[in-house]
């Protein structure tokens, strides 16, 4: 009795964190607190246990699973202090430096479940601290020994651990900010790829979420320095995402307290540029833009935290962000930017809802308020609605993403219903009124369906919505049609839903009876009458259906009579329509209904295939609303007729029965399906009718009698709710419709439950003992030869067993008897935890599922002896063992895609504006029903009992019997057994191996296949955690390597070898690092203690004793020891060995020497694996070297002052490659202190910087005396000559012609010899390495290039004298090989040199870079030869960056001259060379003018010299006339620009930023060569200049660029080459779209382009003029410039210029203004193509009085005319309300006049 009184008293001062509220509704709700409360004492105690007895596998790991159960079941249902326990355990334990991943994984699952909600704890109740994490994640992610193969981790973990970072940053203490930036800024260099490590850490780990009073030591230390870096960058490089996605969190976690204001264009320009959305006519996007896009969800965030404030701002913008891309959003325009687009209008109303809840609704919580003055008024809600319904509405009509618009739609209809459901409605209408559109009918009524609780529920803002519930509900009615399936599927789920929110009660009389109703309310109950017309007219349409759909129409003689995929959807949504009409009916209604039902089934006699199961459908979901009324029409009925065939004896034996039996036996199993206390009074008659049909000889007579059986059984022993009204109590109480989408109501929901009682459950086991009894019997008498069976018989005893397991497993108890003999060995209980399910099992009664398991054994073992063809019963008797152990009334197939269809209603029908769970009525019922059957399928962590033991073995035998469907189906049972007993699999694996073992010589190939088989479903389908031991991986992998010499393995049958393949190739990918280190840190140990002694429920077991602690101690040592020699068997398979190699043991010496012998093995693959194997090996290896801390301010004489100062200074000048100071002697070698990392010093110093310690003397050799023993035998082989050939003779191998490239994984292996043993094999590989390089061949080349990369990168810490003695080797061995580069291996050579230099002191490789830089254009040899060198230097200068500027400048200096190149392979690269040349010189924030090469400089040198070609007004390629003196001069001219622009290509996409006012000074050159026509044919110096000018039009602009770009087009403007005016406006369309925003931030800018546009547009060239109108189109759909009077009259007045009468002298200019002022108009017109504003009839009839004007202006007239006609076509029925009477006369005779069809 004490326990309970603990308990008791214990819980009288618990308050839960948050329960699971559906549970207290469960009919049992008061059992379930003790229940918890036992449970939560039992994990604390065992959870605390395993810690402090050191036991993380199994103790900790069975426990943490049944942590993460009980948070499934009850929610957080703990104390706080008990939650901030198991957090800091948890956290404790993810961050144990040597967990393996898979463990790590677990926890951390846990972890995320744990900080889920997050308003439960706040910051001072929990901090963490944020450096174990980062380190975590900097071992998994930035893993310095994964690629080497020493470490495995599974797929999933990056994103498991980002999402656990995601929920710890909220609690990270206060000071962290400053520590991670001091840890992150020295990696802030733009140029190196650590950029994008510095900024996505800060984008994971900076905490954004924090009190008013912590700003200052929170993002305030960032936010300046981090904005105006992203202000200043412009191609977006692909780290800059990651800073948009922080800032967008910024602004969401701290609406109010940023001022994003003065940031506001800029960020509309970028998130406009970032659609990437086609502009102008013939658009290059620099490819860098696609991949770097940002991502819509954190866009969207950023926008709605934008919202609101004093003016709203960024409302304004977001309005003609929307305005410039709605026409993209129509249906016929698609293309790849199409989903990007829908996202953006999916995801931004949803937002906006979340931030309205947040401010208006949520439950107020620690974390902090927006301030009043910032939240959304009711204004700006209405203004953000108006801004997105244009395109939500276009959008709603889209051939693939209807979807996204229709949740756009529904989430802005709960913002403002008033302004979104009108037009919605209008189109409604208009679509149920056509025939001929069904594509418009299932869009809008799919969006109807989003709004269907805006439009019903009675909110203030739009009452007049819930007039439209009627005629939309008759209107809809035709969609029921049997010949188009999607209409007929959308029109159920609208019925279905407006059906749901709305009773179906006729109050007609009410407005007679009350006076206090509104107009409205009137109205709706007049309108009501109509519902019982609805309700029947509904059924007539269904019969209908049902009509069309028997078998003999939909199918031929031949086919099959099983139903179609696409029937059994129409069938689930007719009978849940059905049921959810009838529910929801009134009882008068309800019994009119029912009558009309049961005359169609019982006057007409369907097939049972088809149709019939489709009205037996419809009869059960009739009969489940009032089951009373329903079973004393149909039950009688159908008993008669049956029981009146059946009493003819001779029926009994046939094989084919009556149709007319056979439907009465249907419907009666379907009708059945009801509420079980309803049904007692009609026991006698089912009894009775169950006893003779289920021993029919007739298949299909006693299939449905089976069928019969099982329902009545399940009603009778469920507990399941029995009604499902939207409100509860019956409808004749109140007003109905005031009930019209009412919410349901959490805490008085007044749930009706059927649970059995006695009389039910006598009535069961009396049923049992009747039936299932004799069957079993039988099937006794059967095994035992007193009374054999046919097959079929057979058959129909296992499908009465079968069925009545299925119907009343809830009332059998579980499987139960003694545990099966130890198989894993743990001081802590691994006990199951026993769920009551609401079902008290009586002991007195037989246990049928006992009786039912041993006569299965019996028969299965009978089957397999005497007649294992017979695969029919072996499939049922399966099934049945499968139920046996896990059926307890659920399926699991059936509840996950109940589940899965739960969440979905949920989402199309839930509020998300109100929140707080106001769901439906019925949506509530149906969770709490889940949670119920959520109960029944927690089963993982079960006993292993003897019983199991025996099935298991059974299920082994099945998977591995002669026939392979046999085999497949026991195997998927035997995996999910697997998963559920804990460590069943210790027990099976032996039996499976021993299957596949050499000496078990009696084996068939089929069970061979089996057995492997199931080891592959173990690899895919154990939850992992389970199967992850040394014993095992040390029986099995052997195993499987042994089975090669099975005499039954024949590699013949190729089904055997693929299958071995697969379980390789499973293990390969599934392999993570098993754990060996199962250390338990102190940090876990005082936090367990904790829980040990904590209350609420205190843990049910005293703490372990210190003689047990002493124990566990033990064990730990003892199991890191045994860990450590896995290694019983000499050979296993090389890939398997491999995948064993770890970090943290170094590999047995004769592992060490298998892998190296395999280094010349035969096989190429086995020499593959040997490869990498022997990296990983010669990286455990490595003697670490010393690092000494340095302070820089030392080395350089200059302190740093705290302000940011970055780029090159006074401070870091030391780290520069000075050719004057260069180690060339022992001493300066020594002296010098060398940074190998390139980033540092570059942005700011670390806060300690750790350099490799030059003084101390490095070992020069490893004696070998000091050698361990793996080191020695590495160092034999590579000492022995002949090893070292063969090895080199396979490494120079050709593996795939034409395909082979650098390979990483041989130049690790050579890094890591010359790294651990110098120079020591250097004499030996030299010859091999002067005769490789002197070979021009590409694979000889190729192994120089590995062997060359590893010598370098090896040589690291060598000293002095060595790396002298190196170089001398390798300067003429790089010389000769760069003489005989060919086009195979440039690339090798580029790789080798960047690989050798990266991440490398330039001073220590001196030579290497003077060797380069001697003479790359020396022009001997081909201009393939110049090319190429200039790769090979390229690659080495790019990954030193800044440090060379000296060299960068003596590059310059050396190509400047030498610019004028013929070849066009040399002019590209010397581009691609000049962009890394100037990379370095940026503009960006606080960075200092760099030593590095000047942009500005440069171009100024250059445009002297193209002095020549400015003065020309055209530029041609004329190199042929060679005679005079100044054509020379051109001629340079013109080679020296090809090359300019092949730098200005290359630099387009690589540069951080673009120096413009550089560029413009170009501009007017290329506007002059850039063609106008596309044209393949044109000459390249053409082609590049037009790239050149598509390109930069795309860049980004700042304010202070725009005057003088325009200052450059308007000069152009007045070019005299008409090719130049065109272009202008190419560049001006493409340049205001992509600066949309900034550009309308300085207003006088605007006024220019419009003046530019306006003066073009009477431009004297036609093709000018055509595209100025173009441009002045598009401008105006952007909306840049709005179209004011003042512009119309404008271009009105040049329309009416009048022309001479006489038609021989037509002055041109008058011609001109007026063609000038018709296009203009034409150019509104074209502004709004999917709309009529009410400036455009004008405009239509001032134009259509032009079309009898000379050319060119008809023909513009005529275009513009038939454009109209082809865009508002879709929509005319709407847009003609907008034209006048007389108007509309004057178009439709232009739009079909003769004139048109001229």
């Amino acid at each position: 009795m004490t326990a309970e009184m603990t308990v008791g008293r214990d819980m009288a001062e618990f308050i839960p964190q948050k329960e699971i509220v559906y549970n207290g509704l469960l009919p049992y709700s008061d059992r379930l607190d003790r229940e918890a409360t036992e449970l939560l004492a039992e994990i604390k105690a065992n959870l605390c246990r395993a810690v402090l007895l050191r036991e993380l596998w199994p103790g900790v790991a069975f426990w943490s699973r049944k942590l993460f159960s009980f948070l499934k079941l009850y929610g957080r249902r703990f104390s706080k202090d008990d939650h901030i326990l198991f957090i800091k355990l948890l956290y404790e334990l993810v961050t144990l430096p040597n967990l393996e991943p898979h463990m790590m994984q677990s926890y951390a699952r846990l972890l995320i479940q744990l900080l889920k909600k997050k308003e439960l704890l706040s910051r001072d109740d929990l901090q963490l601290p944020w450096r174990p994490l980062y380190d975590l994640y900097e071992r998994v992610f930035y893993s310095k020994t994964e690629h080497l193969g020493l470490i495995w981790f599974p797929n999933s973990v990056d994103h498991i651990l980002k999402a656990l970072i995601k929920s710890c940053r909220l609690y990270f203490p206060a000071s962290s900010t400053k520590e991670m930036l001091d840890e992150w800024r020295p990696l802030l260099c733009v140029f190196d790829v650590v950029m994008q490590k510095a900024i996505s850490n800060m984008e994971l780990f900076l905490p954004t979420i924090m009190p008013l009073e912590e700003h200052s030591q929170g993002f305030q230390l960032w936010f300046d320095e981090l904005m105006n870096l992203w202000m200043s960058l412009q191609n977006q490089p692909s780290w800059e995402g990651h800073l948009v996605n922080l800032f967008a969190r910024l602004a969401n976690d701290n609406i109010g307290y940023v001022d994003w204001t003065p940031y506001i264009p800029t960020i509309f320009t970028r998130i406009l540029r970032s659609l990437n959305l086609p502009v102008g006519v013939s658009q290059m996007v620099s490819p860098r833009y696609l991949t770097n896009s940002y991502d819509i969800g954190y866009i969207v965030l950023w926008v709605t935290a934008l919202l609101g404030g004093p003016g709203n701002p960024a409302q304004k913008e977001l309005t003609c962000l929307f305005n410039s891309i709605a026409s993209f959003y129509h249906p016929s325009n698609h293309g790849r930017w199409q989903s990007r687009l829908m996202r953006l209008l999916q995801r931004l109303p949803a937002s906006v809802v979340r931030r309205v809840h947040r401010e208006r609704h949520a439950s107020p919580c620690w974390i902090t308020l927006v301030p009043e003055h910032q939240q959304l008024t009711d204004a700006d809600l209405q203004e953000f609605t108006r801004s997105l319904t244009g395109a939500s509405l276009l959008a709603m009509f889209s051939k693939t993403d209807s979807t996204d618009a229709a949740y756009a739609l529904q989430n802005l209809a709960l913002l403002t219903p008033e302004l979104v459901i009108p037009p919605v409605l209008e189109k409604t209408y208009a679509a149920m009124e056509t025939l001929t559109e069904p594509h418009t009918l299932t869009a809008t009524l799919s969006c109807m369906i989003g709004m269907a609780r805006s439009l019903v529920s009675p909110n203030n803002h739009y009452p007049e919505g819930r007039v439209h519930v009627l005629p939309l509900l008759m209107g809809s009615l035709p969609g029921v049609d049997p010949n188009d399936f999607s209409k007929c599927m959308i029109t159920f789920q609208f019925i279905t839903t407006f059906t749901t929110l709305v009773p179906l009660v006729d109050c007609s009389s009410a407005p007679s009876q009350r006076n206090d109703l509104t107009e409205i309310e009137k109205d709706l109950c007049f309108a009501s009458a109509e519902f019982e017309d609805f309700v029947l007219q509904f059924l007539d349409r269904c019969f209908a259906l049902i009509d069309s759909s028997t078998l003999e129409q939909t199918r031929d003689e031949m086919e099959t009579d099983t139903q179609t995929h696409l029937e059994s959807l129409v069938e689930l949504g007719l009978s849940s329509t059905v049921s959810t009409i009838l529910t929801q009916c009134s009882l008068e209604i309800y019994k009119v209904a029912l009558q009309k039902v049961f005359n169609f089934a019982t006057s007409n006699i369907f097939e049972t295939c088809v149709s019939g199961r489709m009205v037996a459908d419809m009869c059960r979901a009739a009969a489940k609303c009032h089951p009373s009324e329903s079973l004393r029409l149909f039950v009688p009925h159908c008993c008669s007729i049956i029981s009146h065939i059946t009493d003819n004896e001779e029926l009994q034996s046939e094989d084919e029965l009556d149709k007319e039996l056979l439907w009465n036996l249907q419907l009666l199993s379907e009708v059945t399906r009801v509420d079980g206390k309803q049904m007692l009074k009609y026991q006698g008659d089912l009894e009775r009718i169950l006893r003779v049909c289920v021993r029919l000889r007739c298949k299909r007579a006693y299939t449905l009698a089976c069928s019969l059986l099982e329902h009545t059984l399940r009603s009778f022993s469920l507990i399941y709710p029995t009604e499902y009204r939207s409100t509860s109590g019956s409808f004749d109480t109140d007003l109905p419709i005031w009930d019209w989408g009412r919410p349901g109501d959490v805490a008085a929901l007044g749930v009706c439950w059927h649970v059995p009682g006695p009389e039910e459950e006598s009535f069961v086991f009396h049923l049992l003992s009747h039936l299932l009894h004799p069957e079993l019997q039988r099937i006794k008498g059967h095994v035992s030869g007193e009374q054999p069976m046919s097959r079929e018989e057979l058959l129909q005893s296992l499908a009465i067993v079968q069925h009545c397991l299925l119907g009343a497993g809830n009332l059998l108890p579980p499987l139960d008897g003694p545990h099966a003999s130890d198989l894993v060995s743990s001081m802590v209980n691994l006990g199951e935890v026993k769920l009551y399910i609401g079902v008290d099992y009586d002991a007195s009664r037989e246990n049928y599922r006992e009786s039912i398991c041993q006569t299965m054994r019996l028969l299965l073992h009978h089957i397999l002896e005497h007649s294992e063809d017979d695969t029919k019963s072996l499939f049922v008797i399966i099934k049945i063992i499968s139920d046996l152990m896990f059926f307890r009334g659920t399926q699991k197939k059936e509840f996950d895609s109940r589940w899965k269809s739960f969440t979905l209603v949920k989402k199309s029908m839930e509020n998300r504006l109100l929140g707080k769970k106001q769901h439906i009525r019925a949506l509530l019922i149906d969770r709490i029903l889940l949670q119920h059957e959520m109960r029944k399928m927690v089963v993982e962590g079960s006993e292993y009992k003897v019983v199991h033991q025996d099935l298991l073995c059974d299920l082994l035998l099945l998977s591995t019997s002669t026939y392979s469907q046999v085999r497949s189906r026991a195997q998927n049972v035997l995996m999910a057994a697997l998963g559920t007993y804990s460590f069943s699999y210790r027990d099976l694996i032996p039996r499976i191996l021993q299957l596949l073992s050499p000496q078990h010589t009696g084996v068939t190939q089929q069970q061979f296949k089996g057995a492997l088989y199931c080891l592959l479903g173990m690899y895919s389908g154990i939850p992992m955690a389970s199967a992850r031991d040394w014993e095992w991986v040390g029986q099995v992998w052997p195993a499987l390597v042994r089975c090669g010499l099975s005499p039954t393995m024949s590699l013949e049958k190729p089904s055997i070898g693929r299958l071995l393949d697969d379980i390789t190739d499973r293990i390969l990918r599934q392999h993570d690092t098993i754990g060996i280190n199962f250390t338990v840190s102190e940090g876990c140990v005082e936090v367990a203690i904790e829980i040990a002694q904590s209350k609420n429920p205190t843990p049910c077991l005293e703490a372990p004793s210190k003689e047990e602690i002493k124990e566990g101690l033990q064990r730990q040592r003892i199991r890191n020891v045994v860990a450590a020699r896995p290694w019983k068997f000499e050979h296993m398979a090389t890939d398997w060995l491999s995948l064993l190699l770890r970090e943290d043991h170094p590999l047995p010496p004769d592992a060490v020497l298998y892998f190296t012998q395999s280094l010349v093995h035969d096989s190429i693959s086995i020499r593959k694996v040997a490869i990498s194997a022997m990296a990983g090996i010669l990286k455990q290896l490595k003697r670490l070297s010393k690092k000494v801390a340095v302070k820089p301010s030392d080395i350089s004489g200059i302190e740093e002052t705290d302000g940011l100062c970055v780029g090159d200074r006074e401070g870091n000048r030391w780290l520069q490659y000075d050719s004057n100071n260069l180690p060339l002697t022992q001493e300066k070698w020594d002296s010098q202190c060398f940074v190998e990392k390139t980033h540092w010093g570059y942005y700011s110093w670390p806060r300690e910087m750790m350099i490799y310690a030059s003084s101390e003397k490095p070992k020069d050799d490893l004696p070998y005396e000091e050698m361990s023993e793996g080191e020695k035998i590495i160092f034999e082989y590579f000492s022995d000559p002949e090893f070292i050939d063969q090895l080199i003779d396979f490494l120079s191998l050709e593996d795939r012609k034409g395909k082979d490239s650098f390979n990483p994984r041989r130049f690790l292996l050579f890094k890591g010899l010359f790294r651990n043993y110098g120079d020591a094999f250097l004499p030996l590989l030299r010859p091999h390495l002067e005769q490789l390089a002197s070979d021009p061949h590409e694979s000889s080349q190729r192994c120089v290039c590995e062997i060359t990369a590893g010598l370098i990168r090896g040589s690291k810490h060598w000293s002095f004298g060595k790396v002298e003695k190196l170089w001398q080797l390798l300067c003429p061995l790089i010389k000769t090989a760069l003489t005989n580069i060919t086009v195979e291996t440039y690339t090798d050579w580029g790789t080798c040199i960047a690989t050798a230099c990266e991440g490398r002191e330039p001073r220590k490789l001196h030579w290497l870079f003077e060797l380069l830089m001697e003479s790359p254009l020396s022009g001997e040899g081909s201009s393939f030869r110049d090319a190429s060198l200039l790769y090979v230097l390229q690659g080495g200068l790019a990954q030193q960056q800044w440090r060379v500027s000296e060299l960068l400048h003596r590059l310059l200096a050396y190509l400047e001259p030498k610019l004028t190149q013929v070849y066009k392979n040399v002019r590209e690269r010397i581009g691609s060379v000049l962009t890394y040349i100037f990379m370095i010189d940026v503009a960006l924030p606080h960075t200092r003018p760099t030593t590095s090469p000047h942009v500005a400089e440069f171009i100024t040198r250059v445009l002297e010299r193209l002095k020549p070609l400015t003065a020309e007004p055209e530029i041609h390629n004329h190199v042929h006339e060679e005679n005079t003196q100044e054509t020379d001069e051109r001629t340079q001219a013109v080679k020296l620009l090809k090359t300019v622009l092949k730098w200005l290509m290359t630099s387009a996409g690589r540069t951080f930023t673009t120096p413009v006012q550089q560029q413009l000074q170009l501009l007017p050159l290329l506007f002059k060569i850039a063609p106008v026509e596309i044209d393949e044919s044109y000459d390249e110096m053409k082609q590049d200049a037009r790239t050149c000018l598509s390109l930069m039009s795309q860049g980004l602009l700042y304010p202070e660029h725009i005057p003088l770009v325009l200052a450059a087009l308007e000069e152009m403007a007045g070019s005299r080459s008409w090719h130049a005016r065109f272009s202008v406006l190419t560049y001006l369309q493409i340049m205001v779209f992509y600066n949309l925003f900034t550009l309308l931030s300085v207003p006088a800018e605007v006024l220019r382009i419009r003046k530019l546009v306006m003066q073009l547009l009477l431009d004297e060239q036609l093709e000018v003029r055509d595209m100025a109108c173009t441009t002045l189109s598009g401008l105006l759909q952007c909306q840049f410039f709005p179209l004011d009077s003042s512009l119309q009259t404008q271009l009105q007045t040049l329309s009416q210029t009048s022309l001479p009468k006489a038609r021989g002298e037509l002055a041109s200019t008058d011609l001109v203004r007026r063609h000038a002022g018709v296009l203009g108009l034409s150019a509104c017109i074209l502004s709004s193509p999917y709309d009529v504003p009410d400036w455009m009839p004008q405009i239509l009839m001032d134009l259509s009085s032009h079309l009898n004007d000379p050319q060119p202006i008809e023909m513009t007239v005529k275009k513009t005319l038939s454009e109209f006609r082809r865009t508002h076509h879709d929509n005319w029925q709407e847009h003609r309300q907008c034209f006048t009477d007389d108007q509309l006369l004057v178009l439709t005779d232009l739009l079909v006049s003769p004139c048109y069809y001229a």
